[in-house]
C-alpha cells in the first residue's frame, strides 16, 4: 500500500498554495475508486480483496462506496471475467457504482454497426471478442470478418452482461470530488457536460488549470503512478500491461492508495 497523503502536502510539496479549502468526503463514508481494468479479471479479484481488508477497519456504521470508472474490457485477456465479477461477486456492505468507459461506449456502438469493427479491435476488441469464446474462420473478407464477429458476439454475450453495459452511469458525485472515466470539459458546469467529452477527453482537460467545481478522479490516461493534481486525480496505471491495477481511498480530506502487486502475467 502506498503511504497516506492529504491534497495540502502533495500541493505545498509541489511549491504552492492551496487557494480553497482542501477537498473532502462527508463524515462518516469512505470512498474507493478503482481506475481501468482492461479485461484483468486476475488482477480485480485481487485488488477487492484488498478493499474488503482495508474496509474491515472502517468505523461502525461508516457508509462504504465503491467506485468502476469504465475500461472493463479490451485489451486484457478477460474482459467477460471482469464483468462476471462486476456481476456476481459484489462487495458486501458497499454501495456499488459503475462508470461507463469509451471503450465500453465502442464496444456498444459495434453491436449498432460492424463497420466499426476495425476501429474497435485496432485498440483491443479482438481481446473481448476471444474473451467470449468467439473464434473467427479464415479466409474472410474484411467485411465478412466483422460481420462473423458481430453476429456471434450478439449470440454469445450474456443477457446480464448486456444489461450491465446499458446501466453503466457517466458520472457520479460525493462531496468536493466528481468521479469519471474520462474528464470533463473545463469551464463547463458538470450538469452541462457532454457525455463524449466524460468518456474520451484528454488533452484540453489534462493540461487545463482551471478550479473546477469539484476534485475530478478518473482513468483513461495511463501513467506509471497516480497522477496528482490540485484539480484532478488520475488513477489509470495500465493494468492489462504493468499489472497495477490502482484504487484511491477517499476519507475525509485524506488521501490514500491500494494497488495490486507487480507479477507476471
Amino acid at each position: 500500500m502506498a503511504p497516506q497523503f492529504t491534497w495540502f502536502k502533495r500541493l505545498l510539496a509541489r511549491g504552492g498554495k492551496p487557494n480553497r479549502r482542501m477537498p473532502a468526503i462527508p463524515a462518516g463514508h469512505r470512498v474507493y475508486a478503482i481506475g481501468d481494468i482492461h479485461g484483468r479479471a486476475d488482477l480485480l479479484a485481487q485488488l477487492h480483496r484488498q478493499i474488503q481488508g482495508d474496509a474491515a477497519n472502517a468505523p461502525e456504521g461508516f457508509k462504504k462506496t465503491i467506485i468502476h470508472l469504465g475500461d472493463y474490457v479490451d485489451r486484457g485477456l478477460d474482459s467477460m471475467g471482469v464483468i462476471d465479477l462486476l456481476l456476481t461477486a459484489p462487495l458486501d456492505d458497499f454501495e456499488s457504482i459503475c462508470l461507463k468507459g469509451n471503450h465500453e461506449d465502442t464496444l456498444i456502438r459495434f453491436l449498432e454497426d460492424p463497420s466499426l469493427g476495425p476501429g474497435w479491435f485496432a485498440i483491443g476488441g479482438d481481446a473481448t471478442v476471444l474473451s467470449y469464446g468467439i473464434r473467427i474462420p479464415a479466409g474472410l473478407t474484411s467485411t465478412q470478418y466483422f460481420e462473423y464477429a458481430w453476429k456471434e458476439f450478439r449470440t454469445l454475450v450474456p443477457q446480464d452482461h448486456w444489461e450491465f453495459l446499458a446501466s453503466l452511469q457517466l458520472m457520479h458525485q460525493i462531496g468536493d470530488y466528481v468521479f469519471v472515466h474520462a474528464g470533463i470539459k473545463p469551464g463547463v458546469p458538470l450538469e452541462q457536460q457532454d457525455p463524449e467529452d466524460l468518456m474520451w477527453i484528454r488533452g484540453e482537460f489534462l493540461g487545463s488549470k482551471l478550479a473546477h467545481e469539484k476534485v475530478v478522479v478518473h482513468g483513461h490516461m495511463l501513467k506509471s503512478q497516480p497522477d496528482i493534481q490540485a484539480n484532478r486525480i488520475g488513477i489509470d496505471t495500465g493494468a492489462f500491461a504493468t499489472n497495477v491495477l490502482t484504487c484511491i481511498v477517499l476519507e475525509g480530506v485524506t488521501q490514500r492508495f491500494l494497488s495490486t502487486a507487480p507479477r507476471p502475467v
